[in-house]
């Protein structure tokens, strides 16, 4: 499977794929009609509390990617690993997240662990 990942704000390409969104709120300023998504799978994505620890802080990346794949390894976590899987229509996921830094947001630490 053919994974990317992009920003919810981007606009949605013909290529795309299969559109899931991985945050757990809703991105402020984003309609569902501007969104195009086939999916939004909330329980994928980290808890509050992580989500709240992390803050998107580049020097805790690395703990936050592993903190994060031990809530992906509970059995709620194998669960929405699955559900996210078996929303896959086609060879191509995009996973969106409204995050600015996309290159340490959840999504790439889902896309390297579905990709595996």
């Amino acid at each position: 499977m053919d994974i990317v990942v992009k920003r919810i704000q981007d606009e949605p390409a013909r290529n795309d794929g299969t559109r899931v969104l991985v945050d757990r709120v809703w991105p402020r300023g984003i309609s569902k009609e501007k969104a195009a998504l086939d999916d939004w799978n909330k329980d994928v994505a980290p808890s509050t509390e992580l989500r709240t620890w992390y803050g998107h802080d580049p020097e805790k990346f690395e703990e936050f990617s592993r903190r994060y794949q031990e809530e992906l390894d509970s059995e709620e976590g194998r669960e929405a690993l699955s559900a996210l899987r078996e929303s896959v229509r086609g060879k191509r996921l995009t996973l969106l997240t409204a995050s600015k830094a996309v290159d340490i947001s959840q999504a790439v630490v889902l896309k390297d662990l579905l990709s595996r």
